[in-house]
């Protein structure tokens, strides 16, 4: 069970991380463009990245959660 834990715990982590990088590289790219939306313009940089980083703990725990299922699986 700690093992699961830990693994839950790493994964989130790091979906955290990738997808805080994730959603502010797709800002600046939609900054960068020659004619950026209305909706890029007025979209808080802040609420973007936490928006991410709620996506990439939610993906990394899934990931986790998925990986140690097939694992019991297959050792059935």
């Amino acid at each position: 069970m700690t093992r699961f834990c830990l693994l839950v715990t790493l994964c989130s982590l790091a979906g955290l991380v990738l997808g805080g990088t994730v959603s502010r590289a797709e800002m600046q790219q939609c900054l960068v463009t020659d004619s950026p939306t209305n909706a890029c313009l007025t979209a808080d940089p802040t609420e973007k990245t936490v928006e991410g980083m709620g996506m990439g703990v939610v993906a990394g725990a899934g990931a986790a959660i998925g990986a140690v299922w097939q694992l019991r699986q297959n050792n059935d």
